[in-house]
């Protein structure tokens, strides 16, 4: 059965790589995304149908098949902004060069005073420190500014007397791009429960973006980061100084040689275990698979609608030769003791004792083309039974 991977050839292990790295990146971004909970009931449904057709439940079965035969649309339908991000990022990767930091740790040490001194003073700000996603699709309004970050600018910019005091500040290479943007606003009410506009939208941006997502309560005075979706309160300088540089250094990574490359291979691992596995599948599945298999089994002669004034005494043959083919991976779970020949021998009671059989006598699944019957009839030997005997008495 598992031959193939004895004649796996160079172009097969490209090719299992390439799907690896892309079920790798759909993994990572459904991990980030509502779409984890309906990944993993699709795995859930995708087992039971499994399940159900190895036990041949038929219309538990039927009703998989239709479901999944829409399943494509159903997804598009509900994760349309999902998967534009997925293939945005996808076209980022591939198409253009990492750019520079958008901070160095001089500019972080600027953000993070002026942000606790906005803090201290309740003033409202919302600041928004872009990562590798484009931001100009979520974006709305806003005025171009092009200034380097400093602390005045900071701070005449979320004036409560500056016009554009309640929109967000863009930051990108060291340099305030834009104030007074608006972002789009979060429905995770779970998360903004007892939170204002500016954290709905802090976290609305980061669930869309890779982008690290600052927001200033003027009520509270607090600090809150969202970053992956996700918002999370920061208690001091020294823990928002932290995030930001964490982010820093995931988003552009120092290249440290060795030491980034098993660092690589050690983050998520789990999850490129599983993609790695799943690129295995799926190629042996659609790969080997996909080639046409011939196969022959020798099946047992039932017979029904035998009349109960008859006792069935002999078959012959007992047995039919079939030869089936089909492609191998409808042999991967296949059973063979599930193939069925029955007979329809109700005419026996008139006196015919040879039967034809066909395709029609056969049960087998519907992934397989029959090939070959062997023999074309079969012959049977009744007896009458008297009918005392007949009816039990």
């Amino acid at each position: 059965m598992f031959e193939s991977f004895w004649n796996i050839a160079i172009s097969d292990v490209i090719d299992i790589l390439l799907v690896a790295v892309l079920l790798y990146t759909s993994i990572a971004w459904a991990q980030k995304t509502r779409a984890a909970f309906v990944v993993r009931g699709m795995f859930i449904l995708a087992a039971v149908y499994i399940l159900a057709r190895q036990l041949q439940l038929q219309l538990t079965a039927w009703i998989f098949q239709g479901f999944f035969a829409i399943f494509l649309i159903i997804i598009v339908v509900i994760f349309q902004e999902e998967l534009r991000q997925f293939f945005e990022r996808i076209a980022i990767w591939s198409l253009t060069s990492k750019p520079p930091p958008p901070l160095r740790p001089g500019a972080v040490d600027i953000l993070v005073r002026n942000l606790a001194d906005l803090a201290k003073d309740r003033i409202g700000a919302l600041l928004v420190v872009r990562g590798n996603d484009p931001l100009e699709r979520h974006i709305m309004g806003g005025i171009e500014l092009d200034g380097r970050i400093s602390g005045p600018l900071l701070k005449s910019v979320f004036d409560p007397h500056s016009p554009g005091h309640d929109g967000a500040v863009i930051v990108e290479r060291e340099r305030i791009t834009r104030f007074a943007a608006h972002l789009p606003l979060s429905e995770n009410f779970q998360q903004l429960a007892g939170l204002g506009t500016r954290h709905s939208a802090a976290l609305g941006l980061a669930e869309r973006t890779d982008a690290l997502c600052i927001a200033v309560s003027e009520e509270r005075g607090t600090i809150s980061v969202a970053r992956d979706g996700r918002l999370r309160e920061s208690t001091n300088l020294q823990e928002l100084g932290a995030m930001m540089q964490d982010f820093l250094q995931e988003k552009y990574p120092r290249r440290e040689g060795k030491k980034l490359s098993i660092g690589l291979i050690r983050e998520n691992w789990i999850s490129k275990v599983v993609a790695l596995g799943l690129a295995v599948g799926f190629w042996y599945v659609f790969v080997p698979g996909s080639k046409t298999l011939q196969a022959t089994y020798e099946i047992p002669v039932n017979v029904e609608n035998l009349s109960p004034d008859f006792r069935l005494e002999r078959i012959q043959p007992s047995q039919v030769t079939a030869t089936f083919i089909g492609p191998r991976r409808a042999f991967y779970l296949f059973d063979p003791k599930t193939l069925k020949v029955t007979v329809d021998v109700s005419l026996a009671e008139m006196g015919r004792r040879t039967f034809p059989i066909s395709e029609q006598n056969v049960r087998y699944p519907k992934e397989l083309t029959l090939r070959d019957l062997s023999p074309s009839t079969l012959r049977i030997s009744v007896k009458k039974v008297a009918r005392g005997k007949a009816d039990g008495q």
